[in-house]
């Protein structure tokens, strides 16, 4: 476990980027980081536009509210939004780019000194019918991802925030949608940090 984490999401309004940051804060005070901070990016954003949201986890109190320029992990909840520079402008050597993609990570054709993961979370919201509005919320299934390759927050951490976020009746699906997306993530190391 690393003392300090800056993770940045990348998704489209309405697929609950915004949502994840929150509840990874949460499952990271409750493994025990003694700092946390979640916050959206606000501008003119519209379901389907692209969002962004940060979470910052660490050992010791985290006194910075700045945006995240220089993440050690970005999530990205819609690939599509791969073509766009600034979804892994800044992001670390060794870290990680998590991707919700049904690629493996060597076919997604992005050049980086970081590590990638993909896994297909889509698929598997879809197929336990996490859809709102015609739209698939793949927030919490991505989580699962991360888990698998930051190993930042345990899955009992994770766990518990959703249990005390979502009321009895959707706690189950969204803990199905974590736990099969953390088994079919596919990580590819490339770098060290």
């Amino acid at each position: 476990m690393q003392d300090y984490y800056e993770i940045r999401w990348h998704g489209r309004g309405g697929q609950g980027a915004i949502t994840a940051a929150k509840i990874l804060a949460q499952a990271a005070y409750l493994d025990g980081y003694k700092g946390v901070t979640a916050a959206p990016f606000f501008g003119a954003e519209r379901r389907g536009a692209p969002v962004s949201a940060s979470t910052r986890i660490a050992t010791r109190t985290v006194m910075v509210v700045s945006q995240i320029e220089t993440p050690n992990v970005v999530v990205v909840l819609d690939h599509t939004l791969l073509k766009y520079k600034e979804v892994t402008s800044g992001l670390l050597k060794g870290g990680w780019l998590i991707v919700n993609s049904w690629q493996h990570p060597g076919e997604l054709d992005i050049a980086g000194e970081f590590n990638v993961a993909t896994a297909d979370a889509t698929r598997v919201c879809s197929n336990l019918g996490l859809v709102v509005a015609g739209l698939t919320i793949v927030n919490t299934a991505i989580l699962g991802a991360f888990v698998r390759a930051t190993e930042a927050v345990s899955m009992a951490s994770i766990e518990k925030a959703i249990r005390e976020r979502f009321p009895d009746t959707e706690v189950d699906i969204n803990l199905t949608a974590i736990k099969q997306t953390y088994m079919l993530t596919k990580l590819e190391k490339r770098a060290e940090q």
